[in-house]
């Protein structure tokens, strides 16, 4: 296996993309929470090709997994762990996430183990960070690269060559049919499809290896001014790589088309480098306060506001008028009655998102407070 060692001075948390990863988190719960059944077109998911705010947030997230794995496993390897012992500590953890997008799947009222959605959000996740963390300890950046090249141009002649009349379609796609096949209809998010499915996560490994490759960059010698050009123009490439292999393969976050992770990983470079900038090289504002919060407990409130949705929906009461809603469209009805639809579904998203830093910020202070008592008493 191969070694790896940190440069000076390099921190296993940057600043930046603790800001980032808040930030596309935020933009996550105001997208999961719109408080009716309209939203503006932006926070909405592509019905199928296309690609929305909403369509960016998990690709982004994939990425920032694995610049984060690149940081924190190059600390670690500094620390003196072989690679076998970060090989365990990646095992554990990643099947800890898995189990634990399982449990979500099950809650609240979905026990039945006949129908039980084997994958999800988290479950792809797990597997992503766990394949790039390997090949970041197992491989070199110019094989990781190569592995890219194999898993999109690969996952793109698969797709394109399935035998159907229209091998991208919902209907008729290797995607859908291979995941029934493995999983079969009941355990999938419809009869039909998963858009977490096992197949395509192949190209969402892609995504997080470029977060491998843009980890690289941050862990290397080159001076912020160098490590900021290199983001923005490697971004900008890739970004015009995808627009250009979407011309004959459109972007579709469903089946995560190889045209998708490139315009995805680009412009996830791109907002990286601008919270790079405004972090790293200037002094941070207050502004970034609230994105550090969501940023550090990504995965705590990810778990807990999937939680509290799916609570939500399962929880009935009665209008004014009489008619039985779940309690988000109650709370929507009851504060934002005079706005219209799509105004009072966006406000009780933010309002649901507000809340959610509100508790992050509690949880926060007291942690500080009880650091702070025992560190008197020591």
């Amino acid at each position: 296996m191969r070694t790896y060692q940190m440069q000076p001075n390099t921190s296993t948390r940057l600043l930046s993309l603790d800001v980032f990863r808040g930030l596309t988190i935020a933009i996550m719960i105001l997208v999961n929470s719109p408080g009716n059944r309209v939203a503006y077109h932006c926070l909405e998911h592509s019905s199928w090709d296309g690609c929305t705010l909403a369509d960016l947030v998990f690709p982004f997230f994939i990425v920032i997994v694995g610049i984060s794995s690149v940081l924190a496993l190059t600390h670690l390897k500094t620390k003196g762990l072989s690679n076998w012992q970060l090989l365990i500590k990646l095992g554990k953890r990643s099947l800890y996430i898995f189990f634990l997008g399982i449990l979500l799947n099950v809650l609240p009222n979905h026990f039945d183990p006949s129908h039980l959605r084997v994958m999800g959000v988290l479950q792809r996740i797990a597997l992503c960070y766990l394949s790039s963390s390997v090949l970041f300890l197992t491989t070199t950046m110019k094989t990781q690269v190569f592995i890219i090249g194999i898993l999109l141009v690969g996952y793109w002649l698969l797709l394109i060559n399935f035998p159907a009349t229209d091998p991208l379609s919902l209907q008729t796609n290797i995607v859908g049919y291979w995941d029934k096949l493995f999983f079969s209809s009941q355990h999938l998010y419809t009869p039909m499809f998963d858009p977490e499915g096992l197949l395509s996560t192949l190209p969402a490994i892609a995504s997080a290896l470029f977060g491998n490759i843009a980890g690289y960059c941050l862990i290397s010698s080159r001076t912020k001014a160098q490590k900021l050009q290199w983001m923005v123009c490697t971004g900008l490439l890739l970004m015009v790589l995808g627009w250009l292999w979407g011309i004959v393969f459109p972007f579709n976050k469903s089946l995560w088309t190889s045209s998708y992770v490139l315009w995805t990983s680009g412009l996830s470079f791109i907002a990286l480098s601008l919270c790079f900038m405004l972090i790293e090289i200037k002094p941070p504002g207050k502004w970034a306060k609230p994105f550090l919060l969501f940023g550090k407990n990504s995965l705590l409130v990810y778990v807990l506001h999937v939680i509290f949705l799916k609570l939500q929906a399962v929880v009935l009461l009665h209008n004014a008028t009489g008619e039985v809603i779940n309690l988000r469209l109650y709370i929507t009805e009851f504060l934002f009655s005079h706005f219209s639809p799509k105004n009072a579904s966006f406000s009780y998203a933010i309002l649901y998102t507000l809340f959610w830093l509100a508790v992050l910020a509690y949880l926060t202070r007291r942690r500080i407070r009880k650091q702070n008592q025992y560190a008197i008493k020591a």
